[in-house]
């Protein structure tokens, strides 16, 4: 293993992200990894990875880096202009980027985050079990910047790769379903309906701890304190200004704002590349319906 890339261009925010630190969170310690789950495994299958190496995401401006040995790489996620040394090259597909090559990955045309995976995979030291950057706790690596040289693992053994890997566009409108509780019951009787019918939209302080909303605030029917509780993948937690939002890969492992519901992991890809102004709608599901796929581990 040796260094085999440099940042020359860190963009707005780059993080190294896995699958993320799994089973950890009754130490307090947030799962992170990957907010587009599958953007990342289609990154590591095009070039030939195991689904949950590490690779670069890269937040709204991209990132640039010089390859010091050659690569083969793919981006995916958030569709992105892709150059090699000035020389466009293909988004969604692999690329072979020769020894002292530049591989800039420009600003989202679409979307949020970009995925730059590398054959090998990113072989930062791993930390509790995972590669992954948590802005929250800040464990892992620190987000990139300007000059960071990046290990590269092994080239995994020559096999075959698919040329593409089909992935949903970045949503026009975000459309999350919703399994009310636990604390659906702190809320004004027709919560439910009134999630249904309106439209909240996502806000600019959205991260990679929780995608927030701006819109007509939910009516609470308590206003006294709740205790602090767990805090789940996907809680949709309701702060006293009354915006629900979205915890996502960073999200803390307790809180002590109450949860009217929780959004199935299946659907939070999706959240993770919708722009700041994209309307957001919640489908509440029924009590009894069955129980809602999450992605794969």
């Amino acid at each position: 293993m040796t260094d085999a890339m440099i940042v020359v261009r860190s963009g707005p925010l780059s993080t190294v992200q896995d699958l993320g630190r799994r089973g950890v969170a009754h130490l307090g310690v947030p799962r992170a990894g990957a907010l587009d789950e599958p953007a990342l495994r289609a990154g590591n299958r095009l070039v030939g990875n195991e689904p949950g190496a590490a690779a670069v995401e890269a937040t709204l401006g991209g990132i640039a880096v010089r390859a010091l040995r050659p690569l083969l790489v793919a981006v995916t996620g958030a569709p992105s202009p892709v150059r090699v040394d000035g020389r466009p090259a293909a988004w969604g597909a692999p690329v072979l980027v020769p020894a002292g090559a530049v591989l800039d990955v420009g600003a989202a045309a679409t979307g949020v985050r970009a995925y730059l995976a590398v054959a090998g995979g990113i072989a930062v030291p791993p930390v509790l079990g995972s590669r992954s950057a948590d802005l929250l706790s800040g464990l892992g690596p620190a987000p990139l910047a300007d000059g960071d040289l990046l290990p590269v693992g092994p080239r995994p053994p020559l096999g075959p790769t698919p040329e593409l890997v089909p992935l949903p566009a970045p949503p026009a409108e975000l459309v999350l379903r919703l399994r009310l509780g636990p604390r659906a019951d702190w809320f004004a009787p027709d919560t439910a309906d009134r999630l249904a019918r309106t439209r909240l939209r996502v806000a600019a302080a959205s991260n990679r701890i929780a995608l927030r909303t701006e819109g007509p605030p939910l009516d609470r029917a308590r206003e006294d304190e709740l205790p602090s509780e767990g805090m789940v993948l996907g809680a949709v937690q309701v702060p006293p200004d009354g915006l629900p939002v979205v915890f996502l890969a960073d999200h803390p492992t307790t809180g002590g704002y109450p949860v009217v519901g929780v959004v199935p992991p299946a659907d939070l890809p999706a959240a993770a590349q919708a722009r700041p102004g994209t309307p957001v709608r919640f489908v509440v599901l029924p009590d009894r319906s069955p129980a809602l796929p999450g992605p794969r581990t």
